[in-house]
C-alpha cells in the first residue's frame, strides 16, 4: 500500500501501553483501520477515529462521560455502542472490543454495529398511532428517523413540500454550491431508507389546514389526513426583496436544492454577481461564486457584515478575509431597483451583473400554526417539550420559540444543528417521553479556509471578552450581557468550543 493510505500509529493488536496515550486518546490501527483509544474515567474504548458527519478527528473532541463529541460540528457518539446521539452526525461509528494484559490494553475483534432502527426502549405509543410530520427539512426529517430509532412502529408519514428529499441543507451554500461536493453528498437518507424504515415520504405535497380538535389536517389536493400527534416542522423561507425588477430570472434567492441547482447553472456562463445581503447565508454564497471565479459584489446596509451576531471586530476580520479574497463590498448601502442586468444603488451607483442572489435573511413559515389557531409570538410558541398550545401538535426548527434555560428567554434561532435536535427531542415526546429541551444552540459558518463556530445565543451583549487573536485566526470570544457568557464564538479553538458548550450545559438555569 501507498505511504499515504497506511494506517496510524502502532499497531493495537499487539498492546500498548496507557504512558502513550496523549490527553486520554491514541490513535493506531487494527489491520489497515485507524482505531481511536479513549480513555473515560477507568475505562479505554476502541472507536472509529472519524466523525460520520464531515469526517471531523475525533482524536481532537472532548470526552464526556462516555461519550466523545466532535471537534468541528459538535456532533456526539457514544463510546460504548458507535451510536450517533447528538446530530449533525446520523451514522453511528465502528467499535471495536478493549482487553488487558497486565499493563497492556489490546484492541480485538471490531462489534457489530447497532441497527439503526431499533432502540433500547420500547415506544411508549400505540402501534396504532398515526403521527403526521409536516415539512421535510432537518427538524422534520430527524423526528422521523428518531421515531423509528426508538422502536415506533406505528403510521409515520412526512408531508413535504419541496420536490427533493431531505438534503443536508448546509451543503447548499458551502462546498456544493462551490463545486467542491457532488450532488450524491446532499440527501440525508438514500431513497430505499424510507421504504425500509416504513417511513411515508411525500414529497411536493401542501398543507391547506389544521383542524386541533378533530385532529385532522387537509390537504392542498383537498384529501384529509387523520393523525394521533402532529409535528409542525415547515421552516422558514427567504425574506422577498421588495423592489422593482426583483422577480426577474437571473434573480435568485437559495433554500432548497432547487435554488442551489439554478445558481449553479446560471454562475456556469455568468462573469459578475451580486451578492444582496451580508448574512451568514450571503457571504458562503460569494465565497462559493469566488470559488467558481466569477467577480463578486455585495450590497448591504450595515457598517460590517455580521456585526450584530459577532461584534466589530469580528464583523471586520470577516470583511477582510473576502476582500483578501477578491469581494468587492458597498456597506451601508441598498439596492434600489434592477433594470435588466443593472443594479441601482440608493447611493447612486450602479453594479452591472449577470447574476443576483438575495440574502437578506429568511422568515418562519406561521400560516399553518395560525390558521389553526396556535398561540404564536415571532414564531410558534412552544413549552419545554416542544408541545403547543393545542395538545398532542408540536413545533420544531425553524418555527418553534421555546423557552431557552440558558439564556433564560423565550428563542427561536434558525440553525440546522438546533433543528435536528429538536426533531430528536419532538419525537420523543410524541411517544410520551416527557424530556424537556435543553440543547445549547450551535451553529458553524464557512468562509474560504476558515471555519467560525458559534454556540449558545445572545440576543444581544454589553461586553465582548476576546482571547487569541481575530485576525491571527486563532481565537475565542465571549459574548457577555451583566457579566453572563451567552454566547461563544471561535476560530480554530475547537476543543475550547466544545467546553463552552459543556460550561453552558452544566450551569444552565
Amino acid at each position: 500500500m501507498s505511504e499515504e493510505s497506511k494506517p496510524s500509529g502502532p499497531d493495537l493488536t499487539k498492546g500498548v501501553s496507557p504512558t502513550e496515550f496523549k490527553d486520554g486518546k491514541l490513535l493506531g490501527h487494527v489491520g489497515e483501520e485507524d482505531v481511536l483509544l479513549v480513555q473515560a474515567g477507568s475505562e479505554v474504548f476502541a472507536i472509529e477515529p472519524a466523525c460520520s458527519h464531515y469526517h471531523g478527528p475525533l482524536a481532537e473532541g472532548l470526552v464526556v462521560g462516555d461519550t466523545i463529541r466532535c471537534p468541528w460540528h459538535h456532533a456526539c457518539f457514544s463510546l460504548r455502542t458507535g451510536e450517533a446521539t447528538r446530530p449533525p452526525a446520523l451514522n453511528a461509528l465502528a467499535v471495536w472490543e478493549v482487553a488487558r494484559d497486565q499493563d497492556r490494553i489490546l484492541v480485538q475483534r471490531k462489534r457489530e454495529m447497532p441497527k439503526p432502527s431499533t432502540s433500547h426502549r420500547a415506544a411508549a405509543a400505540p402501534e396504532k398511532f398515526v403521527i403526521v410530520i409536516v415539512g421535510g427539512g432537518a427538524a422534520g426529517f430527524t423526528a422521523a428517523e428518531t421515531l423509528r430509532r426508538e422502536g415506533f412502529a406505528g403510521a409515520t408519514t412526512m408531508l413535504s413540500n419541496d420536490g427533493a428529499m431531505p438534503v443536508d441543507r448546509p451543503n447548499l451554500s458551502k462546498d456544493y454550491l462551490a463545486g467542491s461536493a457532488p450532488e450524491d453528498w446532499l440527501p440525508l437518507r438514500p431513497e430505499d431508507y424510507y421504504r425500509d424504515a416504513g417511513i411515508d415520504l411525500r414529497l411536493n405535497t401542501n398543507v391547506s389546514a389544521i383542524d386541533p380538535k378533530a385532529r385532522s389536517l387537509m390537504l392542498g389536493n383537498g384529501d384529509k389526513m387523520p393523525f394521533d400527534r402532529l409535528l409542525l416542522a415547515t421552516g422558514a423561507e427567504p425574506a422577498k426583496l421588495q423592489i422593482p425588477g426583483a422577480g426577474q430570472p437571473h434573480v435568485h434567492t437559495l433554500r432548497s436544492v432547487a435554488d442551489s441547482r439554478a445558481i449553479i447553472k446560471a454562475a456556469g456562463s455568468a462573469k459578475r454577481a451580486l451578492v444582496i445581503g451580508a448574512s451568514f447565508i450571503g457571504l458562503e454564497v460569494a465565497a462559493s461564486l469566488r470559488a467558481r471565479k466569477l467577480e463578486v459584489h455585495v450590497v448591504a446596509p450595515e457598517e460590517r457584515p455580521m456585526e450584530r451576531v459577532l461584534g466589530p471586530e469580528m464583523g471586520d476580520f470577516v470583511r477582510a478575509l473576502h476582500e483578501e479574497n477578491g469581494v468587492n463590498f458597498h456597506l451601508k448601502d441598498t439596492v434600489e431597483r434592477i433594470d435588466g442586468h443593472r443594479a441601482t444603488l440608493k447611493s447612486g451607483g450602479v453594479i452591472e451583473a449577470d447574476l443576483v442572489v438575495i440574502g437578506i435573511g429568511v422568515k418562519p413559515r406561521l400560516a399553518l400554526a395560525e390558521q389553526a389557531g396556535l398561540a404564536t409570538d415571532r414564531g410558534v410558541s412552544v413549552n419545554e417539550y416542544l408541545e403547543t398550545s393545542a395538545p398532542g401538535i408540536f413545533a420544531a426548527g425553524d418555527i418553534a420559540r421555546w423557552p431557552d434555560p440558558h439564556s433564560r428567554q423565550n428563542i427561536r434561532v434558525e440553525h440546522w444543528v438546533v433543528a435536528e435536535r429538536q426533531g430528536q427531542t419532538a419525537a420523543r415526546n410524541m411517544l410520551g417521553r416527557q424530556e424537556r429541551f435543553d440543547a445549547v444552540p450551535f451553529f458553524w459558518s464557512q468562509h474560504y479556509d476558515v471555519p467560525i463556530n458559534y454556540v449558545g445565543h445572545a440576543e444581544s451583549f454589553d461586553d465582548i471578552a476576546v482571547d487569541g487573536s481575530i485576525s491571527g485566526k486563532d481565537c475565542l470570544l465571549k459574548y457577555r450581557s451583566g457579566g453572563r457568557v451567552l454566547a461563544v464564538a471561535s476560530i480554530y479553538r475547537d476543543l475550547d468550543n466544545l467546553k463552552a458548550e459543556l460550561d453552558m450545559e452544566r450551569s444552565r438555569a
